[in-house]
């Protein structure tokens, strides 16, 4: 179906849900990378900067995005790390090469610093273990020193460096992308495999309760891809709850019809992880099912990346900085859309990163900070989109593209809130020119009335916040949205991001 004036459509039903929304789904990641720490959520002295130099301009608008989860401290940079440099008196730390990212760390900003700003933030941390470089005695040493309340060497050496009582993380990442041959420490699926296992086994001897996820493949796009992910988790099945999944998206060479679908490699990509965890876990007869973590999602200009000279072991250099149009935006909206149509796996999802860095946040040393288009569709879906997945199946026009085939015009998903029986549903047009009608049939749903439609998009695809224009692209309110009869009404802006809200 492809004509212009035809409407979209979708009925919700409370009887056909997906699934609950784990608010982790709402994660983000911290990487000693480029200006993400530095200048970022860290430049003490800063006008805005707390006692201990976290600039709290950017914790209001962290605590504003709605982040849960925040992955620290990589990332590529995890697998060269001794997290040792980061505690303890700052004077004391030691100056390291970091080799992922070719640049100086001071360790100013360590594991102490990171608790602090994920406390002030409101979030939850999500450790990352070097795998690549270090092993099991190692991350057995973090886990002691963080989690232990006291007594022993470690624990009470956590206790000296000012922190009484202990840090309670419970989340911890098995390594960062050791099946790539970029990664310090890379490895086969095998040894990685054995590896994770032997971490994992240890670790729950300390905390039998301690969440686990094992390393998937870098992307789908990885020659090793599904064959990774069944050798990792033939060893650690038993073992681990979650599996990595990361993935990266842009435009190609103008063509955005393609890239305005890059939700349909998504979803492809998290269907395929779930079949193959499902096959490993009929393989082994278990009646687990391994949940899945996509800790490191966005939009990255790469090939811009690739084409820039890397830093000469500078201290916090800007590196990949993009500023981000609005139609990066409602690709992105549409990725949030993709991690909400598969919350019944997708327990844990990481925005790579938060501030700075391919980031919904960004600010200048010294200065201000300021939301880029991203940052709505984010933070929309968090405050919203909770409680549970409605299934939508979307009937309606569809165009073409080049890298994924035909494809609707709609993508969409709905959430409810079982104690309030408020209804949102989040939805993309993804057409480049054309208004797109939308009908929402509402089966056993007690809507009552539209409590508002918001919309984000733009004249100008290119539209962008800046330092000069923070506030150029914003959301508006949506015309002439209405409900009826028990059908809602709609009409979608051209390649537009749009949250509409049911009482």
């Amino acid at each position: 179906m492809t004509g212009n004036d035809a409407p979209a459509r979708f009925t919700l039903d409370p009887a056909f849900g997906v699934g609950k929304v784990d608010p982790r789904l709402f994660g983000s990641f911290v990487e000693h990378l480029g200006r993400c720490v530095y200048t970022g959520i860290f430049e003490p002295g800063h006008p805005a900067a707390d006692e201990a130099g976290l600039r709290q301009d950017v914790l209001g608008l962290v605590r504003e995005l709605g982040v849960t989860a925040i992955r620290y401290p990589g990332g590529n940079f995890v697998s060269g790390y001794k997290w040792e440099d980061g505690v303890g008196p700052v004077e004391d730390r030691p100056r390291r090469l970091d080799l992922a990212w070719r640049s100086t760390e001071t360790n100013c900003f360590g594991l102490g610093e990171f608790i602090d700003f994920v406390t002030k933030a409101g979030g939850e941390p999500m450790m990352a273990l070097n795998l690549g470089t270090r092993g099991v005695a190692e991350a057995l040493e973090l886990q002691e020193y963080a989690n232990h309340p006291g007594g022993t060497a470690l624990s009470d050496r956590r206790v000296a460096h000012g922190a009484k009582d202990p840090y309670g993380i419970r989340l911890w990442c098995l390594g960062n992308e050791l099946d790539g041959p970029w990664q310090t420490g890379h490895k086969t699926a095998e040894e990685y495999g054995r590896l994770a296992a032997e971490t994992a086994r240890a670790m729950r001897q300390i905390e039998p309760g301690a969440e686990l996820v094992a390393c998937g493949s870098s992307g789908r796009s990885m020659p090793t891809f599904a064959e990774w992910e069944a050798t990792v988790l033939t060893q650690t099945y038993d073992l681990v709850d979650h599996i990595s999944l990361h993935a990266y998206y842009q435009e190609h060479d103008g063509d955005r019809d393609s890239f305005l679908a890059s939700a349909v490699d998504m979803e492809s990509f998290i269907e395929s992880v779930v079949a193959t965890c499902d096959h490993i876990g009929a393989r082994l007869r278990s009646k687990k099912r391994i949940g899945l973590s996509f800790d490191e999602w966005n939009v990255w200009y790469q090939t811009r990346h690739h084409e820039q000279p890397s830093p000469d072991w500078a201290e916090a250099p800007r590196l990949l900085e993009d500023n981000y149009t609005v139609t990066d935006a409602v690709v992105f909206g549409s990725l949030l859309i993709a991690l909400l149509r598969h919350a019944d796996r997708v327990r844990i999802a990481c925005l790579a990163q938060l501030v700075n860095v391919i980031a919904p946040i960004m600010t200048e040393p010294g200065g201000p900070a300021w939301k880029q288009t991203t940052f709505y569709p984010f933070a929309q879906a968090s405050r919203y989109g909770r409680g549970r997945v409605l299934q939508v199946n979307v009937t309606g026009p569809t165009h073409e593209t080049a890298r994924y085939g035909t494809v609707p015009l709609l993508h969409a998903t709905a959430t409810v809130d079982e104690e309030t029986g408020t209804v949102t549903v989040f939805a993309v047009n993804r057409s480049l020119e054309n208004t797109l009608p939308l009908e929402v049939g509402l089966r056993g749903v007690a809507a009552g009335r539209v409590l508002g439609h918001s919309v984000l998009a733009d004249a100008d695809p290119e539209a962008t916040n800046t330092l000069a224009d923070p506030e150029r692209v914003v959301p508006h309110e949506g015309k002439g949205t209405t409900l009826s009869d028990g059908t809602l009404h709609a009409m979608l802006e051209p390649m537009s991001w749009n949250v509409i809200r049911l009482a």
